[in-house]
């Protein structure tokens, strides 16, 4: 369902309106087309405290495909490093460093700030490390005009953070705002083409007949990989028309099944380099009036089998070395919602399942384990909600509006990315930034 606020707010009497009144007033994002695959404009590289990863920062900045700034006017981008910030005085240092160009940050532009993993044993800069985050969730609230702010906290060197750079960089990230990524020293895996990087990858994607999963397809799809797209088989038309168009395969199979890691397994018979747990269902209900098969069903599609599916992939060896696992949470799992018990504690089992394999899968099978957690989406779904809810869900982020499956799809396929190694262990929001949940 089109945005008609988000269009009227575009238009001269409604910029005047919405001003005078005081109500929000959404940018219309930039995301990624092959006709402009690229922020518009120059990027500011930045420094505060004692760096030790400057040269090689600036090398990574220069592959992004913006050319530096010199501080001079409008930016599209400004990356920030922090790393070396240690005691409340590097803190000023971020404050004098952004102070005097935030406002030159464009329309659907980008801050990023790049600070360090807190140690645990200087609790001086583990605190103001810890401070950079509040600091970029605030920034990330104040900035409007469609800009984000993120935080990318570097263990290692700074080409561990490159394909998390190009993804924060560009129009593929337009609604992942106010999020803290930490980027391990793991090795990224060799790119041969920054622009088909999953060339020569199966992906598997569940639910992907329609919405967020088939954006997810064929996303993916765009990148590369031969995509296998899984969904249940009440939706078969769907998921024909969706593998057809992709080139990839369809799966109509139900992933609760007993059998279904066995048939998957079968279909991907010369192993799996993406998994995307996207599979997911609502039995909405306030606890007192949910029945126990509203309960029971939830679980059993959005955690259940993601457990099961997981388990047997990593086992049989289905899922090769060098490997990427990305599973759908959702917001509701970090902040909850009325009259969702069941699908709350389903999604937060999902971050909670990333969070305990992530360091195991890695150590023991070579895959990552990340989720993306997706607010207010414009599907189907949330086209069917209430008109007062639909546009409380659309407003109540930092970018005052709801996000396209493909943003969900771009995350995705960043974390799928074979350079994207250092990326482990994440849960990273898609939600504009939304005020619920931090």
């Amino acid at each position: 369902m089109a945005d008609r606020y988000l269009h009227f707010t575009g238009t001269p009497a409604g910029r005047l309106l919405t001003r005078r009144l005081g109500l929000p007033q959404p940018a219309t994002l930039h995301r990624w087309s092959a006709e402009r695959p690229h922020l518009e404009g120059a990027l500011l590289h930045l420094t505060a405290g004692r760096s030790t990863r400057t040269e090689e920062l600036a090398a990574v900045l220069a592959r992004t495909g913006l050319p530096a700034g010199c501080g001079n006017g409008p930016v599209a981008a400004v990356v920030l490093d922090a790393t070396g910030v240690a005691d409340p005085a590097g803190l000023a240092e971020v404050h004098a460093a952004l102070h005097p160009v935030v406002r030159s940050v464009t329309t659907s532009g980008r801050i990023v700030v790049l600070g360090a993993v807190p140690s645990p044993t200087d609790h001086h800069q583990a605190a103001v490390q810890q401070g950079l985050e509040g600091f970029v969730r605030s920034l990330g609230k104040e900035a409007g005009r469609g800009v984000t702010v993120n935080l990318v906290r570097i263990e290692g060197g700074a080409g561990a953070a490159e394909s998390t750079l190009r993804f924060l960089l560009s129009p593929k990230s337009a609604y992942v705002s106010g999020q803290a990524v930490t980027v391990t020293d793991a090795e990224p895996g060799a790119v041969a083409d920054w622009d088909r990087p999953l060339s020569g990858r199966t992906a598997l994607v569940t639910g992907a007949a329609r919405g967020i999963g088939a954006a997810v397809a064929a996303t993916l799809a765009r990148d590369g990989a031969r995509v296998i797209c899984l969904d249940v088989p009440q939706a078969g038309e769907d998921l024909e028309r969706t593998a057809a168009r992709l080139g990839g395969t369809a799966l109509a199979l139900d992933i609760t099944a007993p059998d279904a890691a066995d048939r998957i397994t079968a279909e991907a018979s010369a192993g799996l380099d993406v998994l995307v747990h996207n599979a997911g269902i609502t039995r909405d209900r306030r606890l007192a009036n949910m029945d126990a098969a509203r309960w029971a069903s939830v679980i059993a599609v959005n955690l259940t089998s993601v457990l099961d599916t997981t388990d047997a992939l990593l086992k049989t060896g289905t899922l090769r070395a060098g490997g990427r696992i990305v599973a759908t949470a959702s917001i509701a799992g970090i902040a909850g919602n009325n009259g969702q018990t069941n699908y709350a504690a389903s999604k937060a089992g999902v971050i909670g399942l990333v969070r305990s394999l992530a360091p195991r899968a890695y150590a023991e099978h070579g895959v990552t384990v990340n989720a993306v957690a997706p607010g207010f989406i414009e599907t189907k779904m949330t086209a069917a909600v209430p008109l007062l809810i639909r546009e409380a869900g659309r407003r109540m982020n930092s970018l005052a509006q709801g996000g396209d499956p493909v943003d969900v799809a771009e995350t995705t396929a960043w974390l799928a990315h074979p350079a994207s190694t250092p990326v482990n262990g994440q849960t990273v929001r898609v939600c504009g930034q939304s005020l619920l949940g931090a």
